[in-house]
């Protein structure tokens, strides 16, 4: 058994479901203790009880300042500190150039960008000095795609957070690491087609991808796990691709 990660408190948010539930699960199995949000509390209800009695949920949208300091007020209180961040949170939709609407920009960029960044933020005065922040970027932060300009842009933000935030932290030691999941099987990717689409949609996109499938979530899971290790205590800055070889193609 892994217990790299023993004792740690560690923040996953949008820990639902996809990508943060699977990374969730896997920093509990390997030791630490996690805290998730999610912005409905049946989902997060649901996603506590699969992860087990070390983790607790907290109803929260990131994109909503308030939210985030009932987050960390809570965390301070039960907690006192984190070793650990993973803002998972975002989303987005397809909408090609010349249908982008006011309200399509500001959501995604609310929740990818803002989200994240306020996350960071907020987070500081309980991240220890050596801590770990991740944030979920994508394959699209250095690719185009087609209809899907908003969210490709806002991941590049987050990639950029990434090599900036190395430097405003060094003092600390906190490392700040990217990971850029290609296409993973998850509700949110299924989502972005409707029901008789989606099979089509994930062998398109495994057919892209040189390992020739999509990627699991655990897998996004276990790289986030590593990148929070002290495993990881020289990786400072990276953007880690978790996509079977699909951006280096």
């Amino acid at each position: 058994m892994n217990t790299s990660l023993n004792g740690k408190i560690a923040l996953v948010t949008g820990g639902t479901t996809g990508i943060g539930l699977a990374t969730a699960q896997e920093l509990v199995a390997q030791g630490a203790r996690v805290f998730i949000t999610g912005r409905r509390q049946t989902e997060l209800d649901a996603a506590v009880a699969a992860i087990g009695p070390a983790a607790t949920g907290i109803r929260a949208d990131v994109s909503v300042l308030s939210d985030l300091d009932r987050v960390f007020a809570q965390i301070a209180k039960e907690a006192g500190h984190l070793d650990v961040l993973f803002a998972n949170a975002g989303g987005g939709d397809m909408m090609p150039l010349g249908a982008i609407t006011e309200e399509h920009f500001d959501r995604i960029f609310g929740t990818n960008v803002r989200g994240v960044l306020f996350t960071v933020q907020k987070a500081l005065p309980l991240l220890v000095n050596g801590s770990s922040i991740i944030l979920t970027a994508s394959t699209v932060s250095i690719q185009g795609t087609a209809n899907f300009s908003v969210y490709s842009a806002s991941k590049a933000a987050v990639r950029n957070f990434v090599r900036s935030w190395a430097l405003d932290l060094k003092d600390r030691q906190i490392r700040v690491n990217v990971v850029s999941p290609g296409p993973i099987r998850t509700p949110g990717l299924g989502g972005l087609v409707d029901d008789e689409s989606r099979q089509g949609l994930f062998d398109y996109l495994a057919a892209q991808v040189p390992l020739g499938r999509l990627g699991e979530p655990q897998e996004i899971g276990k790289a986030v796990a590593f990148l929070a290790s002290d495993s990881a205590s020289f990786i400072n800055g990276i953007e880690l691709f978790v996509d079977g070889g699909m951006a280096q193609v």
